[in-house]
């Protein structure tokens, strides 16, 4: 499945849709908002709302994705000129592979009556968005099949996105735990089928329920599965998730629009400065900020060094749930390599948090091209290697081979995206797509699978490093000369040498570091593809020093959520290879 290559210039096709929508519902039920998202934001009422998501689904190159659904709380933003009245907003951003096109519906609503009707017969995706809404915001769902806390415990009072809930420790009393309040936690996590709709038992048939987790090698982290099984045969299981909650975009409302980059990095904490990517193009487009061609290309190669590295731990990872010890002892030797070379250049290494406002911390220090080709020599080899004795074992294509299959069609009605969706067949990667921080400068393969299975997602992400390598080779042999810094009153912070000689910049750096430049009321986003998929940052603007609304969409939350719908009829073995073949961590689940 091939799409067309993203244009910004595409008035044209966002005229057909606002025409469609104006037509079936007339003029006054749709506003058109100016952002700096990149695509189509429209208000619609809440009572077009379903039709209207139904009509964008099944009109001609239709948005098959619901890629994003959350949620703001207008209550204290002083800048909403021209915008409906609103004390909470529901946003719904769509996504078209094939018209290679984003759509946002807004939906206003008042204080006293927080309903909307669900969308999970539309969008199946929708149901763990929208009860992370409910969560955050203690928005109602009408019609939802189970309605509940997703990310915050059972038991947990209030809605912690809401400008009224706490953002700090000193916030809130001291946390105490009473043998008697343990028990009643411990109760709260009991799992009861029949909340799930679920059988205890079906003529002679006594199904067992196993919970896999929240603490078990193969969950990845801090994840649990509850299976109802019938002997080996998963009937159904429901994913559990949260235990990993940290409350990273509640965190963006109190942090300046600097401070908050080392945040990021622990988002998915094995992409390093991927994390970073998204939200520091976001607070460009904020800011106006045109970053230099060496700041891109610099950004570039290290993002990608950070997708190779994992892409390894992926690798070493999903061969051991496979039951196979030594590749990982192999791929952690090759991501030691990854990681000299990244410390080097940044002085750390999982989490540098290296890139800035306007650029990075720093320009690359003498010999970075040598570390750096020594690298690239040493992994074509290794790569050769891994194919051989791991995705060409007999027992790893027996175990993978066919296993927790999917289509294009059920990856894209799931959210899917990043190598999970690729290993479909459908070619849609954002770097030749939608090309961000001069992609479309570099000659490098879209790598693509076709049976969807777990066996095509492991041997895809070997493939997809050998296309890193490739990018990252170009930046050696072509790295830009030049400013690693924007020049740019906004950019963060001023370049150090500058610094040592204006006053003016002396002060500038002050107030941004400790208070945070100011950026002017707008909305922007940036989506970008990460090691595990598409992730993007949201961000909303109140002309202050930090954001009023930090929205993080991560690619392995509706992978997470996908699980039932593809292991249902499989077998517990199955799981563990589906599992090990998604490539998450929690951190990005739950944020």
């Amino acid at each position: 499945m091939s799409v067309a290559t993203f244009s910004p210039d595409s008035t044209i096709a966002d005229d057909s849709i606002v025409d469609a929508l104006k037509q079936r519902f007339g003029d006054q039920a749709v506003l058109e908002q100016s952002t700096l998202t990149g695509m189509l934001v429209l208000w619609v009422s809440r009572e077009i709302l379903t039709e209207a998501l139904s009509l964008l689904r099944d009109m001609p190159e239709p948005f098959e994705m619901l890629y994003d659904l959350s949620a703001i709380d207008e209550r204290l933003r002083a800048n909403r000129h021209g915008l409906p009245d609103s004390a909470f907003t529901v946003f719904y951003q769509l996504m078209s592979i094939r018209r290679n096109r984003d759509v946002m519906l807004k939906v206003a609503l008042h204080e006293d009556d927080l309903t909307l009707p669900t969308s999970v017969s539309l969008y199946p995706n929708a149901n763990w968005y929208e009860r992370e809404v409910w969560d955050m915001f203690g928005i109602d769902f009408r019609g939802h099949p189970h309605l509940a806390r997703l990310l915050m415990p059972p038991t947990w009072n209030g809605h912690p996105l809401r400008k009224d809930h706490g953002a700090r420790a000193t916030e809130f009393d001291p946390y105490t735990l009473t043998v008697e309040g343990q028990d009643i936690e411990q109760e709260a996590l009991r799992f009861k089928p029949e909340d799930w709709g679920m059988q205890r038992e079906q003529g002679d048939t006594e199904f067992m329920f196993l919970n896999l987790g929240p603490n078990h090698p193969s969950a990845h982290g801090a994840f649990r599965i509850v299976l109802q099984l019938d002997g080996e045969e998963i009937i159904d299981c429901v994913p559990d998730i949260g235990y990993h909650h940290r409350g990273a975009e509640k965190m963006g409302e109190r942090q300046s629009w600097h401070s908050y980059i080392p945040y990021t990095d622990r988002v998915d904490y094995t992409g390093g400065v991927m994390n970073n990517f998204p939200y520091i193009l976001a607070v460009e487009k904020l800011a106006g900020i045109q970053v230099t061609e060496r700041a891109q290309t610099i950004r570039i190669m290290m993002a990608e060094l950070f997708r190779i590295s994992s892409h390894l731990l992926f690798l070493g990872t999903y061969l051991q749930d496979l039951g196979a010890m030594s590749p990982v002892f192999y791929t952690f030797t090759d991501r030691q390599k990854a990681y000299e070379v990244i410390e080097a250049i940044t002085g750390f290494r999982m989490h540098p948090a290296w890139f800035r406002i306007g650029g990075v911390a720093q320009d690359l220090p003498r010999g970075w091209d040598r570390l750096m080709q020594g690298f690239v020599d040493w992994m074509p080899a290794r790569l050769r290697e891994y194919e051989r004795s791991m995705m060409e074992n007999a027992i790893v294509r027996e175990r993978t081979r066919h296993i927790a299959a999917y289509t294009t069609r059920e990856a894209l009605a799931w959210g899917v995206t990043g190598p999970n969706l690729r290993a479909t067949g459908c070619d849609f990667d954002l770097r030749k797509q939608r090309p961000y921080s001069g992609y479309e400068q570099f000659d490098f393969e879209v790598p693509l699978g076709g049976n969807g299975d777990a066996f095509d997602r492991g041997q895809l992400r070997i493939e997809e490093m050998r296309q890193s390598l490739r990018i990252i080779q170009q930046c050696i042999d072509h790295m830009p000369a030049g400013d690693y810094k924007a020049d740019h009153p906004l950019t963060t912070p001023p370049p150090r040498e500058r610094m040592l000689q204006h006053i003016e910049t002396l002060i500038t750096h002050f107030l941004q570091v400790s208070w945070g430049p100011v950026l002017k009321p707008n909305e922007s986003q940036q989506m970008i593809e990460a090691t595990k998929g598409i992730n993007s940052y949201y961000l909303t603007s109140d002309g202050n020093t930090m954001s009023y609304r930090t929205r993080i969409r991560t690619p392995s939350f509706p992978h997470l959520q996908q699980i039932p719908s593809v292991m249902r009829g499989g077998f517990v073995p199955d799981l563990i290879a589906h599992l090990g073949s998604i490539d998450f961590v929690m951190a990005d689940v739950d944020r």
